[in-house]
């Protein structure tokens, strides 16, 4: 009888504070089936995962206006099921407090710089699969882990993010800052990330005109190292709405040069694509998209592509 008195205490004791507590589960599964060309070479049929992913969230309200939040987020390949990379929770890992001050972030995430520019404006099918931007400077000072973050209340439309990565002896430190602005039809976004030498900045401005959406981001990438170290990349892109059908087109070009591959050469990437929104949470899509490796056939690529997007 006592053992069970107790635990009763204990329990009514923790009840209220568990009540302030939740955990949320979501995720995405986003599948097509494409017909892809290779550098030129002959068309495959392929069941091409679309960053499909798996997370967990959860708050507790700790008073004051005061919460600990964590994020875990899990990338899997959905036409096999495997992991996309060795680490489990590779897309996000994170602890933050938030408040009125802002929030303070300790752990693994996407880099600010991305999502306040190239991310923003690809409206299509969210920066994901064979048709998201093959021309963005992921390179110079792209490192996720290891990083301590703090994310600025929004002010009157503005808000930003500033970024510390810590080397820990295995690579150089590296900083990453972004900014956004977010206020009727108008938004826009800058990104800025350093890491040793190498350095990366862009801005992007999108412009919402009724049943159409108009984007575009301009980013230069250098590398600190060699001749052939920066490089310039663009991309504009276009979304026009009616009922549950989006139609959609977006042209990006970059220089040779950075980290940027096709041969040296630089390159072009173009797509055009519909979806058609079953619901919020579920949408079909198809897409044509294609890589053009300038002077060279190394590179290339090219897709056509129908799929299904599920968010949960």
């Amino acid at each position: 009888m006592k053992k069970i008195a107790l635990v009763a205490a204990v329990a009514a004791f923790a009840a209220p504070a568990f009540a302030q507590s939740s955990v949320t589960l979501w995720g995405r599964i986003n599948t097509s089936v494409e017909s892809q060309s290779q550098d030129g070479g002959d068309r495959k049929v392929v069941v091409q995962n679309n960053s499909s992913r798996l997370g967990f969230k959860g708050t507790e309200d700790l008073g004051g206006g005061l919460k600990a939040q964590f994020l875990l987020e899990h990338g899997l390949n959905s036409d096999d099921g495997k992991a996309t990379k060795t680490n489990f929770w590779n897309r996000e890992a994170a602890v933050q407090l938030s408040g009125n001050f802002g929030t303070v972030k300790l752990g693994r995430w996407t880099n600010g710089s991305y999502f306040a520019t190239a991310d923003y404006i690809s409206m299509h099918n969210h920066d994901t699969g064979t048709s998201s931007d093959a021309l963005y400077a992921f390179g110079t000072g792209w490192t996720e882990a290891n990083k301590v973050g703090y994310f600025t209340p929004t002010y009157a439309g503005f808000s930003a993010e500033i970024t510390a990565h810590a080397g820990e002896g295995a690579d150089e430190r590296a900083f990453d800052l972004s900014a956004n602005y977010d206020m009727g039809p108008l938004h826009l976004g800058a990104g800025y990330t350093k890491q040793g030498s190498g350095i990366q900045y862009a801005v992007r401005g999108l412009y919402e005109l009724g049943a159409f959406t108009f984007g575009g981001y301009w980013q230069v990438e250098d590398t600190g190292v060699g001749s052939n170290a920066k490089r310039n990349v663009g991309r504009v892109s276009a979304m026009y709405t009616l009922g549950a059908s989006e139609f959609h087109v977006n042209v990006g070009g970059t220089e040779s040069g950075g980290t940027a591959g096709f041969g040296g050469h630089g390159a072009k990437q173009y797509t055009v694509g519909y979806n058609y929104n079953l619901s919020k949470r579920t949408k079909v899509y198809g897409f044509y998209t294609a890589i053009d490796a300038n002077d060279t056939k190394k590179g290339d690529f090219d897709s056509f592509a129908v799929g299904v997007r599920h968010n949960f």
